[in-house]
């Protein structure tokens, strides 16, 4: 065994363990420890799982063990899911072998870590194995969440310390021990991350179908740390053909600790060897997805649920007083997916009649979804000037839907150093007409063209000159249910594109507003917002199909909006 440090994402220094062969190792399997702990507490687990051919490396979460980072917390759970795409990527890089032949093996908090980060980024993983998920940890002071959540509204920065004792995790005397008098568990939680962790765990089983890795599953069968029907209804609604779900009876929370540890790690050892022995199944592109599977069936459903009572209410209401509100009116005239509005919501200044619309203003521009809106256009300035930074010299970047152009023009602006021309497209002369009065007050009109074009006409795409070296297709795509109009895009742009040319897209692969949009507001054509969301994976699997290959993605805290950068082969 050998110890190393990595730097993640943000330059925070994490530590893992490592278990390699004297040779060069065809397969991985990573794992993840539980909540408080850190790798040391895997090693028998390791130990275990000594396969033909298999590197095994186990991390230290950032603020765990001897990682860096605040004790116990970070600045979003989203930062801890990126951390692990960061480790993929350093094995990857450092020890040459893919993810397509990787298992990932996690424990209770690390599961859900391990489970948002395959359901929100759409890793190419050969298996998933998830020791007592914790989806739902048991609290038992009344109100706690409710409580909890306040308290980090008005005093942000708390912490909760672990009401777990080890009696409760282990029926092992020697484990409870250990665990007792190991020094480098860290016994306190941040309130954020407790709170995060309960909002990730609901819309990664909520949206289980989007995982089709093959995935094993262990609950306990008298668990006191965390509630397993949640468990079991992942597991349902997993997506994956290959799957296998394991009670473990009279088994404890720390299964990995527990008394009959060895059958787990016979399991667990099982189902990697199987999954190595045999060549990784090719899984079907999920190019016709707009006609079957879980997001055509979830969209139909909300179409077909409109017209309630509840909803036909909701849409009077937001129809009649909400237009107290600037942004609610505007919505209402432009349509509420609009270039107008979303250059509206970047502004963020709330206005109305009077105070109560300023109120309710504020309220819908601090909309979960707005808000990432909003985490989307900083981050997409941010990515943009990266990727235009090794474009080489005097580098082009066409946007194919500009909208308002705002995120694009305040990027050039901000990085001259660039050298970077654009031209900005849009089918809609008032949102070419607000990007041309953006681009005269940031003294840009001499480096931007203004182009009105249609986004899904491949014709038009191809004949792009000059030819782009960075294309961007910002919050387009995800306003269309059908994936042919997409295809045809993305087509057009890989045949003005050079090889090495890079794509910048977004997807929306989940939003907790869905209902209330597809119920309550309209489009820009005036018909009802209904929305079919596309997984990563679709997303992603459209991208390839046009010839190019993903290479990064961000994501917003609240798992609703991704940035990706791709580059053509």
């Amino acid at each position: 065994m050998t110890t190393h440090t990595f730097p993640s994402h943000d330059g925070t220094e994490l530590f893992y363990r490592a278990w390699l062969p004297f040779y060069q190792a065809k397969h991985a399997i990573v794992i993840l420890h539980r909540g408080h702990e850190h790798s040391g507490r895997m090693q028998e687990l390791a130990g275990s799982l000594d396969l033909p051919d298999t590197a095994i490396f186990a991390w230290d979460q950032r603020g765990h063990g001897q990682s860096t980072g605040k004790r116990g917390g970070a600045d979003n759970l989203g930062v801890i899911i990126r951390d692990l795409e960061s480790f993929f990527q350093h094995i990857e890089k450092t020890y040459a072998i893919p993810r397509e032949s990787t298992v990932l093996v996690a424990h209770s908090v690390g599961a859900v870590v391990a489970s948002a980060w395959v359901h929100d980024y759409a890793p190419r993983l050969r298996g998933l194995v998830l020791g007592t998920p914790a989806f739902d940890v048991k609290l038992y002071v009344p109100l706690a969440l409710p409580l909890l959540s306040l308290k980090e509204k008005l005093l942000p920065g708390g912490v909760v310390k672990s009401y777990v004792k080890s009696r409760v995790l282990t029926h092992d005397p020697d484990q409870q021990r250990a665990y007792n008098e190991d020094k480098a568990i860290f016994r306190e939680i941040s309130v954020n991350i407790l709170l995060d962790l309960y909002a990730t765990a609901r819309r990664v089983v909520a949206d289980a179908a989007a995982i089709r890795v093959p995935t094993l599953v262990f609950s306990a069968g008298q668990d006191w740390v965390v509630h397993t029907g949640p468990q079991r209804a992942f597991f349902e609604r997993l997506g994956s053909s290959d799957k296998e779900f394991h009670t473990l009876h009279g088994f404890y929370h720390a299964i990995f600790h527990e008394a009959q540890r060895e059958v787990v790690f016979r399991k667990v050892r099982a189902f990697a060897q199987r999954l190595f022995d045999t060549p990784p199944p090719a899984p079907a592109p999920l190019l016709d997805a707009d006609l079957r599977g879980h997001t055509r069936t979830e969209r139909d459903e909300l179409a077909a649920t409109r017209d309630c009572l509840s909803s036909r209410l909701s849409r009077r209401v937001f129809g009649s007083v909400g237009r107290l509100s600037r942004g609610i009116a505007l919505g209402w005239q432009a349509g509420f997916d609009s270039g107008r509005t979303l250059d509206y919501v970047y502004r963020n200044k709330p206005s109305g009649r009077f105070l109560v619309g300023w109120l309710m203003d504020k309220a819908y521009l601090d909309s979960p979804g707005w808000t990432g809106i909003r985490w989307r256009g900083q981050m997409l300035q941010k990515v943009l000037a990266e990727v235009l930074a090794q474009a080489g010299p005097n580098p082009h970047l066409v946007d194919i839907a500009c909208g308002g152009g705002r995120y694009v023009l305040q990027m050039l602006h901000d990085h001259p150093e660039l050298n970077a021309t654009a031209t900005l497209r849009d089918y809609q002369q008032p949102n070419l007409d607000t990007a041309q009065a953006t681009a005269e007050a940031l003294e840009l009109k001499d480096r931007v063209k203004f182009v009105s074009a249609d986004a899904f006409d491949r014709a038009s795409l191809e004949a792009l000159n000059p030819s782009p070296s960075v294309a961007v297709v910002s919050g387009l795509y995800e306003l269309f249910n059908d994936n042919a109009p997409i295809q045809r895009s993305l087509q057009g742009l890989a045949d003005a594109m050079p090889a090495g040319a890079q794509l910048v897209y977004t997807n929306q692969p989940w939003h907790p507003q869905l209902k209330f949009i597809a119920h309550v507001l309209s489009n820009r054509e005036g018909k009802p917002w209904i929305m079919r969301r596309r997984t990563q994976e679709e997303m992603d699997d459209l991208v390839r199909a046009a010839g190019f290959v993903k290479e990064r993605q961000e994501i917003d805290p609240a798992g609703i909006f991704t940035i990706s950068v791709a580059r053509k082969q």
